[in-house]
């Protein structure tokens, strides 16, 4: 693995909160949605295009996620990702939310190939696992 990282920031919004303005535990899976789809991105990966040509979908098959402390309404809080470990069909990504060099939530995540037909494990591109690993 390269040890490439990425990071975006995101806005907590009301939508985000319980009734005591702080995020509700899901909604850090949301913004870990965001970030992993933008470290695709970031790498020349268009997740609709994957599917166009290769007749695939990127899932998540499991998540571990540690919610360490809490983000609160109107903070920016920043999302890193990167990828640990890729195999034939799939690959596992930390991901960190965190704001002021405090993590607040971090998360392991494996994210699968699968055939749009049959819903089945298939092997990745060469192209987006090469990519992915370097």
């Amino acid at each position: 693995m390269n040890n490439y990282k990425h990071s975006i920031d995101i806005r907590i919004y009301y939508e985000d909160t319980d009734a005591e303005g702080v995020v509700y535990y899901a909604n850090y899976l949301k913004f870990a949605e965001r970030g992993r789809v933008e470290f695709l991105r970031s790498l020349g990966i268009d997740l609709q295009q994957v599917f166009r040509e290769h007749d695939l979908y990127m899932v998540v098959r499991r998540v571990e996620a540690d919610y360490l402390a809490p983000a609160r309404l109107d903070e920016l809080v920043t999302v890193t990702s990167e990828v640990t470990e890729c195999k034939n069909s799939s690959f596992i990504m930390t991901q960190t939310i965190h704001k002021d060099g405090k993590t607040l939530c971090s998360l392991a995540v494996t994210c699968v190939a699968v055939g749009a037909a049959h819903g089945k494990p298939v092997r990745l591109p060469n192209q987006i696992k090469l990519e992915i690993e370097n």
